[in-house]
């Protein structure tokens, strides 16, 4: 006989990442996991990447800056005023062990994933409250996952803020924020809502790794 509790139960919708404990193992590094909401699922993350990926991804990406745009119609807009750009898949001997350690951490095969994306704001500069995945009927290929990889220590502001959950992540040099939105219960998606909140002192440095629900890659 069903209870009144067991009709009411809620039941928790399964995860891509399965984190347990506080640290994950890589093939080449140990990273630890400080913070963590389990629905949706969103963890923050230690030692993801060392201070010299860091300082290489800058380098790497300060030359090839870009206006950021947004949405599939790639726009210029005042919601997103910081600048962009995105590495070739695979472009380097640091991409791929920086690549094949995130699909490592995200539990996702690296042929799902989109080229790594590297954020720079200035002061002043942000990224209003968004989704990451594609709210279209269209889409057939979606997004389902996103890293956010802090590639600097920032002096003041640039918080990556979910208005809906009034939780904020403050970047630190080689940790990130991991969230998904896999979820049967569109709800639970769309409280992954984030924002870039304004730098007010110093600059931001981020590499994005977005995942998708099939392969994205040629290869």
């Amino acid at each position: 006989m069903q209870t009144t509790e067991d009709a009411t139960m809620t039941i928790k919708e399964q995860t891509i990442m399965q984190a347990s404990g506080n640290r994950i193992m890589t093939r080449d590094r140990e990273v630890q996991i400080v913070g963590k909401i389990d629905e949706p699922l969103i963890l923050i993350m230690d030692n993801v990447l060392s201070g010299d990926e860091c300082d290489a991804l800058i380098a790497l990406a300060a030359n090839r800056m870009q206006r950021a745009k947004i949405g599939k119609s790639h726009t210029v807009s005042d919601v997103r005023t910081n600048s962009s750009m995105f590495f070739e898949e695979s472009e380097n001997e640091w991409l791929q062990s920086i690549e094949a350690r995130t699909a490592e951490l995200m539990h996702v095969p690296i042929a799902h994933a989109e080229p790594l994306q590297i954020l720079h704001y200035k002061a002043g500069q942000q990224y209003q409250p968004h989704l990451d995945y594609f709210t279209s009927g269209d889409v057939v290929n979606n997004r389902i996952s996103t890293l956010v990889m802090y590639l600097n220590d920032v002096e003041e502001g640039g918080e990556t803020y979910f208005p809906s959950l009034r939780f904020a992540v403050t970047p630190k040099k080689g940790s990130a924020v991991y969230f998904e939105y896999f979820y049967n219960d569109p709800h639970l998606n769309e409280l992954t809502q984030h924002a870039g909140n304004p730098v007010t002192a110093g600059e931001k440095w981020v590499a994005t790794q977005w995942m998708r629900r099939q392969r994205h890659r040629s290869f």
